[in-house]
């Protein structure tokens, strides 16, 4: 087998099989479902932040340097204000679409409407913007994991490049690295109106960004060298305005002390796996 294919080989494995765990949740009863996919909304919140901050940027800020430090804190601020501006340009299409789509079948009703009508008009253009905003989270994840994914691969290949073992033991770390958000980001794909079989589709997609990611960084590795800890950078500011600005939010909409507390935990076991595996895949 030539090394470009064995690369794109493990760079597949790499990005693809974590995803396929997520396909447990199809063998969960939607009922059950339902109750386990908000703790695991948690749960992704503590990856993506992990990810990002334990990750990610401390892996872009090691590429980089301290000469390179003031570039990855710009590029970390224009991640976040690419990513605004997707989420907006998301929140639009969405609210567009909805507007035409039931807009002209309410017009005519406005003005034989009373006053008090107003209430639950806001009650329900309310929730028309909390679905957005899920749909609007959903696509993010979608594009953060594509170009995490792609960079993961990167990774691969460079470690490939290096030596055999070396490119299998990054491999493994990928897989284990991706695992704990996957299940997670299924979870929030679900949250913003996928059917579960779709939801696993797409996840397992992005992980085709992977063997992309390495094809690329095998021809031009030189380029793709200088250029990673600035594109980590930019991965790590998608992960972090996921979590800050799109779930969250979400997680606020319960504020009751016990549910309050189990968010609280399981944000923190999301934090924990991530720094459990960095600390295993550096020894």
């Amino acid at each position: 087998m030539t090394p470009l294919f064995i690369i794109m080989l493990f760079a597949a494995f790499g990005g693809i099989a974590s995803a396929a765990f997520a396909v447990v949740f199809l063998w969960v009863r939607e009922d059950h479902s339902a109750l386990i996919l908000p703790h695991f909304i948690s749960f992704a919140t503590g990856a993506l932040l992990g990810a990002a901050l334990l990750a990610l940027l401390p892996e872009a800020m090691a590429q980089a340097g301290p000469e390179g430090a003031h570039g990855i804190g710009l590029m970390l601020v224009a991640g976040l204000g690419v990513f605004f501006v997707i989420e907006k340009l998301v929140l639009w299409w969405h609210a567009h679409a909805h507007v035409h789509g039931e807009g002209a079948a309410a017009c005519p009703q406005h003005a034989d409407d009373a006053p008090g009508d107003h209430v639950p008009r806001q009650q329900d253009t309310r929730h028309a913007y909390d679905h957005a905003r899920d749909h609007a989270s959903g696509v993010l994840v979608l594009i953060g994991d594509s170009l995490h994914n792609a960079l993961d691969g990167a990774l691969i290949a460079a470690a490939f490049l290096g030596s055999f073992q070396l490119g299998v033991l990054t491999t493994l770390a990928v897989a284990a690295h991706e695992i704990p958000h996957r299940v997670g980001d299924f979870a929030i794909l679900v949250q913003a109106g996928l059917s579960r079989p779709r939801a696993l589709l797409l996840n397992l997609a992005t992980g085709i960004a992977s063997v992309l990611g390495a094809a690329v960084a095998y021809f031009a590795l030189r380029d793709t060298q200088r250029a990673l800890p600035y594109a980590l950078a930019f991965a790590a500011a998608g992960f972090l305005y996921i979590a800050v600005a799109g779930l969250i939010p979400g997680l606020h909409r319960r504020a009751d002390p016990r549910t309050s507390a189990i968010q609280v935990i399981l944000i923190a076991a999301g934090i924990a796996v991530i720094a459990a595996v960095e600390q295993l895949t550096q020894r």
